[in-house]
């Protein structure tokens, strides 16, 4: 509520220097803006007289982009409490040429505000489930969102067959946009120089978005590798939970932020936020946490290196297709416990395992690229006949 306070006279501010068209993304959180960020891209290279605006609900990802610079983007705003009245003026003031919502972040009153209008508006990145509202007995309500849009991009098939049981035919398969972001951060990752020196030709193992349950299991299997080079991005980054980590730890092992790359510890604890998608291009294998807890986290950031991943069993499936898919890929690898951990570990140190998993994992990611370019085409397609 402090941060919509001046949300409003911030774009009052931006419209009366802008005289721009404008396409408008928005997003919840920060997931949701890394999947639009390949789709802004696109259309910024295929409209470059369009101003971008990316509205989010969420301070969590309104408070981490808008500390950092954001290229392509020209204004970054919180999107107004879902009010009649609200979405009346902030769809007023903004006049977006294009709209784009992301996977399902759907809200009434705007989108009926933009309906009302006629502006073209868009949902790209959807990936439905069956016990989502909009399929429902009481769906009806939410479908009008669905209805409202001129195009639906989906993530799967599933997605494109659940909508068109309930009707709904303006719809293609996209494709994943994060297949897209994760392909561009690996092509120009960040030079990291003192990480190099330090991995030397030691075989690297990075263990992203690590909770408590999966370094659990994790602890005993650096244990048994002191040959390997560790490295640990935690998911919270309190010092104490990276010391009673350490503790348990028999090799010798540093925080960044006092860490020195002659440093001779085994295991290095990341203990800041920016650094890991790129921390990827030095893994063999990586391990990416949160499976046990809340929801695993992004998978496709070490694959986009060609690095094969292995994390928790998901409890919720069909939250995380990307999951099952990659284990159907060949690239993926679910693990239960300390004990099937160390089982799948000790294949992937075979050679012709490990290469099969890699070349499964490059074959993925490549054959997934390109899912932006066709989102924007078909919009500038759409948009031009209105």
């Amino acid at each position: 509520m402090k941060g919509r306070k001046s949300l409003f006279k911030k774009l009052e501010n931006f419209r009366s220097t802008c005289s721009s068209p404008v396409a408008w993304f928005h997003v919840a959180s920060l997931g949701e803006y890394e999947q639009a960020r390949p789709v802004l891209a696109a259309l910024k290279t295929k409209r470059p007289e369009m101003s971008i605006v990316v509205s989010f609900f969420s301070p969590s990802g309104y408070d981490h982009v808008v500390k950092r610079p954001q290229p392509t983007v020209d204004f970054i705003t919180y999107l107004p409490l879902d009010r009649k009245s609200l979405a009346k003026r902030f769809v007023s003031e903004l006049k977006p040429d294009l709209v784009f919502f992301i996977k399902y972040d759907l809200w009434f009153h705007h989108i009926q505000e933009l309906k009302k209008r006629q502006i073209p508006m868009f949902l790209i990145a959807a990936n439905f489930r069956e016990d989502q509202s909009f399929f429902g007995v009481l769906g009806s309500f939410f479908r009008q969102n669905l209805f409202a849009m001129d195009w639906i991009f989906t993530q799967n098939e599933k997605s494109l067959t659940l909508l068109r049981a309930i009707g709904y035919k303006n719809a293609s398969l996209g494709g994943d946009t994060r297949f897209d972001r994760v392909g561009a951060t690996a092509k120009d990752p960040k030079e990291l120089p003192q990480i190099a020196t330090w991995v030397g030709e030691k075989p690297v193992v990075v263990v992203g978005s690590a909770w408590e349950e999966d370094m659990n299991l994790l602890i005993p299997l650096i244990n048994s590798r002191p040959d390997y080079r560790w490295i640990i991005a935690p998911h919270d980054l309190n010092t104490e939970v990276m010391e009673r980590w350490a503790s348990q730890i028999h090799q010798e092992s540093k925080r960044f932020s006092v860490w020195n790359s002659s440093d001779s510890n085994s295991v290095l604890f990341i203990d800041n936020i920016g650094m890991l998608s790129s921390l990827y291009q030095f893994a063999k294998v990586a391990y990416v946490g949160g499976a046990f807890g809340k929801g695993l986290h992004n998978i496709l950031e070490p694959m986009g290196f060609g690095v094969p991943v292995i994390f928790g069993k998901v409890k919720n499936a069909s939250k995380f297709p990307e999951a099952a898919q990659s284990e159907r890929e060949g690239c993926g690898f679910a693990v239960a416990d300390e004990v099937s951990l160390a089982e799948k570990f000790s294949e992937l140190e075979d050679a012709d395992i490990y290469q099969r998993a890699v070349y499964s994992t490059q074959n993925w990611v490549k054959s997934n690229l390109g899912a932006a370019d066709r989102i924007i085409e078909k919009v500038v397609q759409l948009s031009s006949k209105k």
